[in-house]
């Protein structure tokens, strides 16, 4: 693990986390952010800070989310037509021993698929953001221990898969540093809510995850590079092509969602991840040709052996991490041969492009952060803002790349003045 990598633990490092570098110091401009938080839910139109201990939100559960109730954080909903399900996966690597799980044991994966959900899904119990003793786990680690629950998603949980005509392009996504695979629920949603199967995983001993019979794993003290996060994510890779030929790859056998293997176009793959995960996208692009289009929040670009360059798509949404800062990332950018973009939202903190940007101030309000101290999670950019960017930036990216639509990438918008296109 690079020595950038280790500054920074959980939150910002499991919501606001992963390969990260040294926050900028929080003067009076940061500390205007407490007061934006507040208003995250006027601009992102979706239940904030408002609704956060039961009070009035100030908009309805969007796409089927389950709704704000007292002592549970909220999320905003997904803007697509779809409903969404998820199905979590147990994968077991017997290829792979796993010296943090024991002598002899092998690599075990928690994975998450999101899919376009039929309309019958309303009868399947709604997913949480995470298990609710993984999520425990979580907040005392980042030192933001709460009584209070875990967001509701809009997913239901083992919903019948949504029957269309054409298979559906698969997009994975890989966490950052000592973080979990539920860090961009927003985002994954979104993308989920028009049309794409996404698949989230957790990299087990590099975050905190949950298994079937009750095991909650957390990070370690052994080193995980981004390598090791690629290799995880190859080998989630095959197990999705053994769905799609109509096996099933979970340990326990446990049934998929209906019409699951018949959905996914693994011709039309693509890959995002934030900080490390960005990282490992990257190294994934580098050694395996399925994955078409690769997306980074933040990464650093840090690896031994180092990231190489990729003629495919690649676009940066850089905030700490960019090219004027981070040496490795100006490489990288250096070595795309293919369609490259950088964007940049101003005041955009490590952590902003996830779901720490909504969360985190919530759980300021709980906990009694400083301004200061919030505006270390959140930067500048308006809470709400953010969500509005993190929906359309990366669906744009896909859609463009996967879909061969859309125009929000073909220069800056007037809808997102925050958003600067970088030469």
């Amino acid at each position: 693990m690079t020595s950038v990598i280790a500054r920074r633990s959980l939150f910002a490092a499991a919501l606001a986390a992963g390969a990260a570098v040294p926050l900028s110091a929080a003067g009076a401009a940061r500390a205007a952010a407490s007061a934006g938080a507040a208003r995250a839910a006027a601009s992102a139109g979706g239940p904030g800070t408002a609704g956060l201990l039961g009070g009035t939100s100030p908009a309805a559960p969007v796409n089927g989310a389950g709704p704000a109730t007292p002592g549970r954080l909220t999320l905003p909903g997904p803007t697509g037509p779809y409903r969404i399900g998820v199905a979590d996966l147990h994968l077991v690597d017997r290829s792979r021993p796993d010296p943090n799980a024991g002598p002899g044991r092998p690599r075990e994966l928690m994975v998450s698929v999101w899919y376009p959900a039929g309309r019958d899904g309303r009868r399947y119990p709604v997913a949480e953001w995470m298990p609710p003793e993984a999520w425990r786990e979580l907040l005392t680690a980042i030192d933001l221990a709460a009584d209070v629950a875990p967001p509701w998603t809009a997913a239901r949980r083992g919903a019948p898969v949504r029957r269309t005509r054409d298979r559906l392009p698969v997009i994975v996504y890989s966490h950052g540093n000592d973080s979990c695979r539920a860090e961009s629920t927003i985002v994954v949603q979104e993308l989920t809510s028009h049309g794409y199967v996404v698949v989230t995983v957790d990299h087990t001993y590099d975050g905190v995850s949950e298994f079937p019979d009750g095991r909650v794993t957390l990070p370690t003290a052994e080193s995980f590079t981004p390598w090791d996060s690629a290799a995880d994510v190859l080998f989630v890779l095959d197990r999705l092509a053994d769905i799609a030929a109509g096996r099933n790859p979970d340990a326990g056998h446990r049934p998929l969602p209906a019409g699951l293997g018949a959905a996914l176009d693994l011709g039309r793959l693509g890959m995002f991840g934030w900080s490390k995960g960005a990282t490992s996208t990257a190294l994934v692009m580098n050694v395996d040709r399925r994955v078409r289009a690769g997306l980074s929040f933040d990464g650093p670009m840090q690896s031994q052996p180092p990231v190489a360059g990729t003629d495919r798509p690649f676009m940066l949404m850089t905030a700490e991490n960019g090219r004027d800062a981070e040496p490795s990332v100006a490489e990288f950018w250096a070595m795309l041969r293919g369609w490259r973009l950088n964007v940049q939202a101003t005041g955009a903190a490590h952590g902003s492009y996830n779901d720490g940007q909504w969360l985190v101030p919530q759980l300021a309000r709980i906990v009694g952060l400083s301004g200061e101290e919030l505006a270390e999670w959140v930067g500048t950019l308006d809470p709400g803002r953010a969500v509005r960017i993190q929906r359309a930036y990366p669906l744009a990216f896909f859609d463009l790349h996967l879909r061969r639509r859309g125009h929000l990438l073909s220069g800056p918008s007037a809808a997102f003045p925050e958003v600067r296109f970088l030469p």
